[in-house]
């Protein structure tokens, strides 16, 4: 018969039993302390998606206002050149005009010349053709020089001045007398042309030679 204070002798299939209702418990605390951590990670995985939001926003909005800053600098530069086109169009707008002006002025001046040359030669045949003469052929002759001379001075843009019967116009007209006015004649108006005046665009060539109603 064993003695009652003798030593047990550890049970290995006790032990075992034992550890084995123990690790639920551990595992349960490993799972509760895994689910803690990915807890606490949680948000540092979910910020960092969201910082790179913001970095990528930020950089298209760099880019969206370098290319503002391109396109504004870009109109301002169309604005100065298109300034500088219209006033290259007015400068030579000016002086298409003013070559032009210079050009008809050289022109009437050339054929002003010319045409005083031969002022007095139509004086002339004016003179034949108002005078009495009884041979008819000979004042049709004077007739028809007279129209040809006429039709080369409209050729040329030479118009006579209209005098007789017009106010005295001392820009046109040179008076050299003065008569008293005849019935139906009004004061200061021209009644007699002693020579006529001829004229081209603005520019008299000759002043036209009248008597002047008193």
């Amino acid at each position: 018969m064993s003695s009652t204070n003798e030593t047990k002798k550890p049970n290995p299939a006790a032990e075992t039993a034992e550890e084995q209702a123990t690790a639920p418990d551990t595992a349960a605390e490993q799972n509760v302390q895994g689910e803690t951590s990915q807890a606490d990670q949680a948000p540092k995985a979910e910020g960092k998606p969201e910082k790179e939001k913001k970095d990528w926003f930020g950089k298209k909005n760099r880019e969206l206002e370098a290319v503002q800053a391109k396109l504004d600098a870009a109109e301002a530069k169309n604005g100065e050149l298109k300034d500088q086109l219209l006033r290259t169009a007015a400068e030579y707008d000016n002086y298409r005009k003013r070559t032009a002006r210079e050009a008809d002025m050289k022109f009437n001046d050339g054929v002003s010349h010319a045409v005083t040359q031969i002022l007095g030669i139509l004086d002339t045949l004016d003179m034949a053709a108002n005078a009495d003469c009884t041979d008819e052929n000979y004042k049709k002759g004077v007739m028809m020089t007279l129209d040809k001379a006429a039709k080369a001075l409209e050729t040329l843009h030479i118009a006579e001045i209209e005098a007789l019967g017009q106010p005295f116009d001392p820009q046109f007209m040179n008076a050299v007398q003065q008569v008293p006015p005849e019935e139906g004649q009004e004061s200061g108006t021209v009644v007699r042309v002693f020579q006529k005046g001829y004229k081209i665009g603005d520019k008299i060539i000759r002043h036209a030679t009248v008597v002047v109603a008193e």
